[in-house]
């Protein structure tokens, strides 16, 4: 338990952005690189935004690094055909796990979880051994402005993973908790406590 508490404090840590953008996702187009870098750091605590690892999209529609970053933080811009923003960032031991996600779920494949508890088995990748954090912040893309790369009235989730923690072991409920941290897929590779600001 003694390692929870100082992971769980950063979920009070993050601040909400401000103000307005709105377009039609089918007019919508991709963002400058440096758009995509302002607006996808906002997910991330401040101090952490400048060394953060940048990825984005091209204007072809693929995901690439835009920045390179010296710090422990991958961020993940909005995907430009999205109807509504979302922006992450997550430690870099999560990586083999987010992108192998992002591979599946791009080819189409629905049984992710089932895809990635298989190849976690056969040793083809694997979850950190530590806790890792991630952050999310989603909003409309009414309260997005791209030229000023702010975010206003967005919703942030703030996750640390655990894998394979179960309640039993933290003391954290397994279901959600109104106003408090809860772990969800309790005894999964992908174990992680869950704690949303802001909705």
């Amino acid at each position: 338990m003694t390692r929870l508490l100082p992971l769980l404090a950063l979920g009070l840590l993050l601040p909400l952005c401000a103000p307005v953008f709105a377009q039609d996702t089918a007019d919508r187009q991709t963002p400058t690189a440096q758009q995509q870098i302002d607006l996808a750091v906002q997910a991330a605590p401040e101090a952490l935004r400048p060394s953060a690892t940048v990825l984005g999209y091209d204007d072809d529609g693929r995901l690439t690094e835009l920045r390179a970053g010296d710090g422990d933080l991958i961020c993940v811009a909005d995907e430009p055909s999205n109807d509504r923003f979302h922006a992450s960032c997550y430690h870099e031991s999560l990586e083999a796990f987010m992108t192998r996600g992002r591979e599946l779920r791009r080819d189409g494949v629905a049984n992710v979880d089932s895809v990635r508890q298989a190849e976690l088995e056969a040793g083809d990748w694997s979850m950190p051994e530590q806790s890792a954090a991630l952050y999310n912040l989603s909003a409309e893309a009414a309260d997005v402005d791209v030229a000023a790369g702010t975010v206003e009235n967005g919703g942030r989730l703030h996750v640390v993973y655990l894998p394979y923690a179960t309640g039993e072991e933290t003391g954290l409920p397994t279901k959600p908790a109104e106003g408090g941290p809860w772990l969800m897929e309790a005894g999964q590779p992908w174990a992680h406590v869950m704690y949303s600001l802001g909705w």
